[in-house]
């Protein structure tokens, strides 16, 4: 097995504004962790085709798998599909299938397909569809580019619907130790002497509570044993401070980053 490499493009002027919070990047980075494939990118962009453009050319060129979320719906800043189109050169034409899949959708509910709903099959030429589960109206995917609706259960719809299409990667284990009332600072030269001696181990320090509460430390690592073996000096030097550790990640509701 190989490593396998992804990045998010998260796109949508709501999400600069502050108007709407993403959820899409969070859960993604989960998603992807247990099934292997490394989360090394995300970026927000507005409904700018050149930024869009630009963003996704860099991305798809780096890592092995580029998801983008939002900006395939309806109205007319809705323009991803079209900015796809353009990174990769290709035409914009009605997916005769996601005009189906679409009119399917609505007459279901005893709807009509207007014309802004028949514009959601509008997609770059040559697509393969991401079936959406949600409302209906597909995704789609161009080479390593996962093109995905930006609402939180639609993208998560779609995300169940290309997972055969992934090649995982190799597992990384992760194993953590969490000292209260120690701060990060007073650890600083203990964890660079402990990382500096061991290989194919990575250390990631997390102050709780800007550094006032403690500190959880995690070890990732293609081998188990190396991330405990690197929990267990963890520890050790922190019991030298005269902290007590507890072996256990947090809960994430406790952890505050810097």
């Amino acid at each position: 097995m190989t490593h396998k490499t992804a990045a998010i493009l998260a796109i949508g002027d709501e999400l600069l504004s502050g108007r709407t919070r993403d959820a899409n990047i969070h859960y993604l980075a989960t998603w992807l962790a247990d099934r292997a494939i490394q989360l090394k990118e995300a970026r927000i962009v507005a409904d700018d085709e050149r930024a869009i453009v630009a963003a996704l050319n860099a991305l798809r060129a780096a890592y092995d798998y580029v998801f983008t979320s939002g900006g395939i719906g309806p109205t007319h800043d809705d323009i991803t599909y079209e900015a796809i189109a353009k990174a990769f050169g290709r035409k914009v034409v009605e997916h005769p299938e996601a005009l189906r899949l679409i009119a399917r959708w609505y007459e279901a509910k005893g709807e009509e397909v207007t014309v802004p709903r028949r514009r959601m099959a509008l997609m770059p030429e040559g697509a393969t569809l991401i079936l959406n589960p949600v409302t209906g109206a597909p995704g789609v995917r161009i080479d390593n580019v996962f093109v995905m609706a930006g609402v939180p259960s639609i993208f998560q719809g779609m995300l169940n619907a290309v997972e055969t299409a992934l090649e995982r990667g190799v597992m990384i284990h992760s194993r953590a130790v969490t000292a209260m009332r120690l701060p990060e600072s007073r650890l600083a030269g203990p964890l660079l002497a402990i990382q500096t001696a061991l290989e194919g181990v990575s250390i990631g320090s997390y102050p709780i509570d800007g550094d006032e509460k403690g500190v959880t430390i995690v070890a990732r690592s293609q081998s188990v044993r190396a991330a405990e073996a690197a929990i267990d000096k963890v520890a050790a030097a922190m019991r030298a401070l005269g902290a007590e550790p507890v072996i256990g990640e947090r809960p994430d509701r406790e952890k505050r980053g810097r």
